[in-house]
């Protein structure tokens, strides 16, 4: 069977108290086991094109998949293939330009900036561009309405010129239908910006914008208008919280410099681990049969993702979206919550160690660090009274601080689960995004929730754009 790097590993929620017996995920078997069925037929009945049920309306299971299709095409076509045009692109932009504003909102960013924070160098863009290697400086924007810090990337812009690498830049917009206001109002912002650097010359501002979009709606229309030469779709039947591993994701991925075959490699030995692995080894399943058992017999609606690295904070508000919009329905779903450590030990450690027992704790945990650990280190000043400590490194103190904590909840009785990434590179991450896309559709299916559509998020838009041209 094919193995995988990422573990799931639930020990900490078999507790005498406010906890689970340790046969929970052994009675669910049968359960897990249907929706796991569920889900894979949902995606082959996409595949096949036939008649969708009017209560699986709407069905984007197209990103289960997609990282093997993607994969296969490369292997088959090269260069030809969507994949190859991507990494094309990207490395046509890295020899031209040396920032790149993504443009997009929800889906449409959240996993590439996921991606920059959780595999990138943590200061990208403050290194000289030898020391990126060339790759663009990445800014996002078109995901608030935030006038200020909006006006604070176009001051980084305006003193920008068009005549040589250092002081070119690119826009990459990416929208399916080009109609989300936050998104629009952007583009039209920094395109202006945009030919204003380029001297008004529409043949370099057509290269340097690169659109992400379905196949019709404005963006579309305007890219045809603009004449870009080089689009990407976002296809049919994916999601945008689902369309990390469509161009969404990995155009940005490649302008970063990031092995987006690795990546996609990563979903695919989950996909596999998904299909053919039993229950209590499958992290898919066993996330979710105890995440939802606890919900079930213990009332705790707040799932907690506990990262235990700065570089996985975007990768949590991440899955904050999946889980919010997928199951927060027909007034149930859980409540996602994130948190970075051991910072937030300092803030909201309190209320997770004394507050309400209305919370699963899951950690995500990064193994192996890319970097040399650094040591604590001896002092001739040890005030600090760390000497002692000297010969210890961050990533033991970090380890330390995961075993104190866990023991802490432990000992009050407060269930936690791990998730152990072997590194924070894009194998792993492929790894884990795509557990948690398939884990957030089968939980819908077990609930009798569909996890597809967002249907509440349409209302704000509705209302927003009606005041706006109130007269």
């Amino acid at each position: 069977m094919p193995t995988t790097g990422l573990r799931y590993d639930p020990q900490g929620v078999y507790l005498p108290e406010h906890g689970l017996a340790e046969n929970t995920l052994t009675e669910m078997c049968d359960r897990l086991g249907a929706a796991r069925a569920e889900v894979l037929a949902d995606a082959e009945l996409w595949a096949s094109g036939g008649d969708v049920p009017a209560e699986k309306i709407p069905l984007d299971a197209g990103f289960i998949e997609l990282p093997n299709r993607l994969l296969d095409e490369y292997r088959s076509s090269g260069d030809a293939s969507e994949l190859g045009q991507i990494i094309a692109t990207a490395q046509r932009l890295r020899e031209h330009v040396d920032r790149v504003v993504c443009l997009g909102i929800g889906g449409s960013y959240m996993g590439a900036r996921a991606l920059f924070e959780a595999c990138a160098h943590p200061h990208h863009n403050e290194l000289a561009r030898a020391r990126r290697d060339s790759w663009p400086r990445i800014y996002f924007s078109g995901n608030n309405v935030d006038n200020d810090a909006m006006a604070g990337t176009l001051d980084l812009l305006r003193d920008c010129s068009a005549t040589s690498v250092d002081g070119r830049w690119a826009i990459v917009v990416i929208s399916k239908s080009g109609g989300t206001l936050e998104t629009a109002s952007a583009f039209r912002i920094f395109l202006a910006q945009l030919r204003e650097s380029c001297g008004s010359d529409d043949a370099q501002v057509a290269e340097l914008v690169v659109p992400i979009t379905g196949d019709s709606g404005r963006l579309s229309d305007l890219a045809t208008a603009l004449g870009c030469p080089q689009r990407f779709p976002i296809p049919d039947g994916v999601g945008g919280r689902f369309s990390i591993f469509t161009a969404v994701g990995l155009l940005p991925a490649a302008l970063m410099g990031l092995d987006v075959v690795a990546l996609l490699e990563g979903a695919a030995a989950m996909n596999a681990r998904f299909r053919q692995a039993a229950v209590g080894d499958n992290p898919v399943l066993d996330y979710v049969g105890i995440c939802q058992s606890l919900e079930a017999q213990r009332d705790m609606a707040i799932r907690v993702l506990s990262v235990w690295s700065n570089g996985l904070e975007a990768a949590g508000l991440w899955y904050d979206q999946l889980l919010a919009e997928s199951l927060g329905k027909q007034e149930v779903g859980p409540t996602p919550l994130t948190v970075v450590n051991t910072r937030d030990l300092h803030s909201r450690g309190q209320q997770h160690q004394e507050g309400r027992r209305d919370r699963v704790i899951t950690n995500v945990i990064v193994d192996s660090y890319g970097r040399d650990p650094i040591a604590i280190g001896e002092s001739s000043l040890d005030q600090d009274k760390l000497n002692e400590l000297a010969d210890k490194t961050l990533p033991d103190v970090m380890q330390a601080a995961i075993q104190g904590t866990n023991q802490a909840y432990h000992e009050d009785n407060r269930p936690t689960a791990d998730i152990h990434l072997p590194r924070s590179d894009e194998r792993a991450l492929g790894e884990f995004f795509q557990m948690m896309m398939l884990a957030t559709v089968v939980e819908g299916r077990l609930i009798g929730i569909n996890p597809y559509g967002q249907p509440g998020v349409e209302a704000y838009k509705k209302h927003m754009n009606t005041f706006l041209r109130e007269k």
